[in-house]
């Protein structure tokens, strides 16, 4: 009886592993984003390059996988983990300035924070930009290399 158990328990924890689909940018997490950063960040505003030389008060274009990495890993290093951050990752203890737009209330705000997290990588959410900036470093290759999103 108690083989029979563990192997019904071993059975359904394959099945179920097997059958939850892997988050990538394709099975939810370009959706997120495009629902919730898509009014001010959608098709019709200017790529990172081309904002970056004008008007900064409105928002760039972040509706392709490229788009948003070019905010996590080059050239606007960290900005996603800046602007996105709960508050909980960073020394003054306040949420980045795009947080309230995860999420209509603060449970549904921490659930989407916590899937683009899980998606970026384990030890991937940092805050550091390409080069030092005051006391904070530049980010190093050890944290890039954590950087796991898949498309």
């Amino acid at each position: 009886m108690l083989k029979t158990t563990i192997a019904l328990s071993l059975l359904l924890g394959l099945v179920s592993g097997a059958t939850a689909q892997e988050l990538t940018w394709r099975t939810g997490i370009g959706a997120l984003v495009n629902d919730k950063c898509g009014e001010c960040h959608g098709d019709k505003r200017p790529e990172y390059q081309e904002w970056n030389l004008g008007d900064k008060k409105k928002g760039s274009r972040i509706v392709s996988y490229a788009d948003f990495m070019s905010y996590v890993v080059w050239p606007a290093t960290g900005a996603v983990q800046r602007r996105l951050d709960d508050g909980k990752s960073n020394a003054n203890g306040k949420p980045g300035n795009m947080y309230e737009h995860l999420g209509e209330t603060d449970a549904e705000r921490a659930e989407n924070l916590a899937k683009i997290k899980a998606w970026l990588g384990d030890g991937a959410w940092n805050q550091n930009r390409w080069a030092a900036r005051g006391d904070v470093p530049a980010v190093t290759k050890d944290q890039l290399d954590k950087v796991k999103a898949k498309y």
